[in-house]
Formats: structure tokens, sequence, C-alpha cells
């Protein structure tokens, strides 16, 4: 018999009526497929878990989702379905919304053999990408009418560049935005850094 866990049981009395019997087969199918799987509520929705995390589903106002934990190692991903709703099979409204269920059970096979063989779940963080430095033209204009400053300012990091250009782009009012001008180009003239006051203490 399977350890069902009263949690999730409450979870799907409390869903709507048509995700009821969506919920209901996902969990017999898991079951069926994985009899030493364990039940648990995680961020709110019902987790089964496998020698790690196995997978999840979730209910919402007009669909349900199902997504395995390394769904990007099992399932081959439709952008669009991807773009519309969690996991992998995107909005699932009805029983029809879902594979066979020789091949969900499949699913479920596989997902169980790469937590048994320690097979990690791809990084999920998406790759950070450098916000392109911009230097305005009233920077550049005001740095080649001061002897030395542009050569100055292009001898420097990316980084010490984009702290003058965004203390320059923050300014709020016009007054301050030339004041701060004024004293960038000085100060880029000496060679010194946006906070060059706090770079030897």
């Amino acid at each position: 018999m399977p350890i069902l866990d009263p949690r999730i049981d409450e979870y799907i009395a409390n869903s709507a009526a048509f995700a009821q019997p969506i919920l209901i087969h996902l969990r017999q199918v898991i079951h069926a497929a994985c009899p030493d799987v364990e039940e648990t509520i995680k961020w709110g929705m019902p987790f089964f878990l496998y020698h790690g995390m196995l997978c999840h589903f979730a209910s919402f106002k007009a669909h349900c989702a199902l997504s395995f934990w390394k769904g990007e190692l099992l399932v081959a991903q439709d952008d669009s379905k991807g773009r519309e709703a969690m996991g992998q099979f995107g909005r699932i409204a009805s029983l029809k919304d879902l594979p066979p269920m020789k091949t969900l059970a499949g699913y479920f096979n596989k997902a169980m053999t790469l937590n048994t063989e320690g097979v990690k779940a791809p990084s999920r963080a998406r790759p950070k990408v450098a916000r392109e430095l911009v230097v305005p033209d009233y920077l550049i204009a005001a740095l080649e009418e001061q002897p030395g400053a542009s050569e100055q300012f292009r001898a420097f990091s990316p980084g010490a560049m984009r702290e003058y250009v965004d203390w320059l782009t923050e300014a709020k009012t016009e007054s301050t935005r030339l004041r701060r001008l004024a004293q960038a180009v000085e100060w880029i003239a000496e060679g010194k850094q946006r906070n060059w006051k706090y770079t030897n203490c």
C-alpha cells in the first residue's frame, strides 16, 4: 500500500473541480511507476521524492502543471508550452492534455533511474549578460575639451568607466548633471576613479 500524505489529499480536495481528476490520475501514475515514492509538500505544492526530488504537480485557476525535477534530461521541451505554463507539459486543463499513461510512466522510470544513478539536475541559473556601456556624447565632448582627460578615461577599466557614466545619468536634474560633469572631467584628467577618495582607505 502506498503511503499517502494527507496534506496532498487536502490539496487535491481544495483544487478546482476540473483539476481534481487530473491530480488524482497523476498521483496514481506516480505511485504505480514508483511504489517507493515519498510524498510531501514543498513551496505549497505536492512533491514526490525518490532518492531526491522526482517531480511535483500543481493546480491553478484554469490549468494544472506537472514538472519533473530533472525535466531537461527527460522531456524534449516544447518552447511554446514552456512559455505558457510551469513544467514540461504546458497547460493541463484535462486528462487529454497529458501523454498516454505508458509514455508518462516511462518518464517516471527515467526520472527514477537518473536519481538512483546520482545524475545532477542541470543548472537553472541564467547566464549573466553584461550590460553594454554607453558613454553619453556630452561626457565624450567634455573629456575631449580637457587635455589628457579622454586618454585617462579610455585607460580606465570598464567598471571604472561605468561608475562615472552611471553617476552622470542618474542625476535627477540638469543642474546636478552639469555639476557632476565638471567634477568628473576634473577627476578623470587627474587619473582618479569615481570613488578615488575611498580606494586608499
